[in-house]
């Protein structure tokens, strides 16, 4: 049986805030409430284990979308919006906005906004921000205090009283070194141990060192094979040979162990 279709809000608005490491977090919110993007930036913080909101990523790195319905022509009218450091971001926020091939408009620019310099000065303390973790997530909305202040809600997570986000699956990362038997190898034997043990979805990227040193490089890679589990967190890794299918399950299943 086929899993029944996800229902759409025909009015909406819906806003992305992204990383600048390519990781995104949304909500979709029929009810057009002013101060999702408050609430966006403490789940992130409570997601990557940041040390506080990462406001400074407001206005910079959004996108708004906003349907409603024009009363004199009875049309559906869409007004598409995103900043310049996330404006190549349209073919995936056409596909968690269900907006087909929507031509999304650059946003009001100024650099008072999101001054480069400035946000670089952050990433000494927000460091996880600009790792990409492979994460969409969606944000649900659950039960919100509209007569609280934003104050409010910068205090903490538990004052936005949202549900927390549905993140199912694991998110792995595989790296190697060059396309030999060796590579093969390894292959065949992760997606062994993946098909056998694993009882939820996963998705694996194959990362090929030699073609890749900057990514290997960013994900501190000294040795391949080296297997990393980037979702869920805290990030896991095996580096060597993976005959140890225990290990690997355990660090595939989520089990808070050191590897």
């Amino acid at each position: 049986m086929k899993p029944a279709p996800v229902k759409f809000p025909l009015l909406f608005k819906g806003i992305a805030l992204f990383t600048p490491g390519g990781d995104l977090i949304y909500c979709i919110d029929p009810s057009k409430q002013n101060r999702w993007h408050l609430h966006l930036c403490v789940e992130l913080q409570e997601i990557l284990g940041l040390s506080e909101p990462p406001h400074f990523l407001i206005p910079g790195y959004t996108a708004t979308i906003d349907k409603w319905l024009d009363h004199r022509t009875q049309k559906v009218q869409v007004s598409a919006e995103a900043y310049a450091p996330v404006l190549r971001y349209q073919i995936l926020l056409n596909a968690i906005f269900k907006t087909d091939d929507l031509i999304w408009q650059p946003a009001p620019w100024s650099e008072e906004f999101c001054n480069p310099m400035v946000i670089a000065s952050y990433y000494d303390q927000f460091s996880q921000l600009w790792e990409n973790h492979d994460l969409v997530v969606h944000l649900e909305q659950q039960e919100v205090n509209l007569d609280s202040t934003p104050e409010k809600f910068l205090t903490s997570s538990l004052d936005l009283q949202l549900e927390k986000p549905k993140v199912q699956g694991s998110v792995l990362r595989l790296f190697v070194s060059g396309n030999n038997i060796g590579t093969e190898r390894t292959l065949k034997s992760l997606h062994q141990i993946l098909e056998k043990s694993l009882s939820h979805p996963y998705t694996l990227k194959v990362i090929d060192v030699l073609q890749n040193p900057e990514q290997a490089e960013a994900d501190q890679i000294t040795a391949t094979p080296t297997l990393i589990r980037v979702w869920p967190l805290p990030v896991r890794r095996i580096v060597g040979e993976f005959n140890d299918v225990e290990k690997i399950i355990k660090l595939l299943e989520g089990v808070n162990s050191r590897f």
